[in-house]
């Protein structure tokens, strides 16, 4: 972890409130959202030595245990509650991805998680993020600083909010590291608790993703509205006749119902 502190503290110059980490979890997955994370370390984050003491394992969430990222996790809510962070997840549903594709439903899922995030803050704070059009702008402005905002991988666009993309930005910015564990186990959250409602597909134990067990459960049981249907085209090519969901999946095309319509 000291190696990611490092690297956010020398990012904070001058009146820098703090750092926006903003990743995302499930993109690759056949069944369930996208979810993604958002924290904002504050500036007296950075600091606290303690952090640094209590967090030394964290990391890039896929680098670390199930119990890891909910030992984590748990920081996260502690930190929070000592006002040194704040934290939020926002979720793009199934049939999101599928109308918009994974880049726009991810773009989706952040946007939401940022709000999320904003909803916590004290009624009648003002918006403390620098809007997007303003890159050439300094943080700076009017008597008002902002936070750097940091999203792993590829810039988000078009998006809300200025913001800087680094590629494996989870494995080099704590905020961006702490943002990909509330986004991973968020979701691997509600996949779980989701288990006991499509029974027999393991979505306890592969969270979505395409294993082997997962395409057999497909193949044997058939789709579920928790499903990606874009994401199985390619099995439902070599797959065989008769397998519920899978004939017709080709000429489907999504229809994207009001929000409170999307269940998953």
């Amino acid at each position: 972890m000291a190696n990611l502190f490092q690297f956010d503290r020398k990012r904070i110059a001058g009146t820098t409130p703090g750092i926006v980490g903003i990743d995302e979890a499930g993109r690759g997955c056949f069944a369930g959202p996208v979810v993604a994370g958002a924290v904002w370390t504050l500036r007296s984050f950075y600091e606290n030595p303690t952090p640094v003491k209590r967090g030394k394992f964290i990391n890039d969430s896929k680098q670390l245990s199930p119990e890891t990222r909910e030992e984590v996790f748990a920081l996260v809510e502690h930190w929070e509650r000592r006002g040194e962070l704040f934290f939020a997840a926002g979720t793009a549903s199934v049939r999101e991805i599928d109308a918009l594709n994974i880049l726009g439903a991810t773009r989706l899922a952040a946007q939401r998680a940022i709000e999320n995030l904003l909803g916590k803050l004290p009624a009648g704070t003002p918006c403390p993020f620098a809007t997007a059009g303003t890159d050439d702008a300094p943080l700076f402005d009017r008597g008002r600083a902002f936070p750097l905002m940091l999203a792993d991988g590829r810039p988000l666009s078009p998006f809300a909010w200025r913001h800087e993309a680094i590629v494996k930005g989870d494995a080099t910015s704590l905020a961006v590291a702490l943002a990909s564990i509330v986004a991973k186990v968020s979701r691997d959250r509600l996949m779980t608790s989701l288990d006991a409602e499509f029974p027999g597909y393991g979505f306890r134990a592969h969270k979505g993703y395409g294993t082997p067990e997962h395409v057999a459960a497909i193949l044997s049981r058939g789709v579920t509205p928790l499903h990606r249907r874009k994401f199985l085209r390619n099995l439902a090519a070599s797959a065989p006749d008769g397998v519920p969901g899978l004939e017709n999946l080709r000429a489907e095309e999504p229809d994207v119902p009001a929000q409170s319509e999307f269940p998953f």
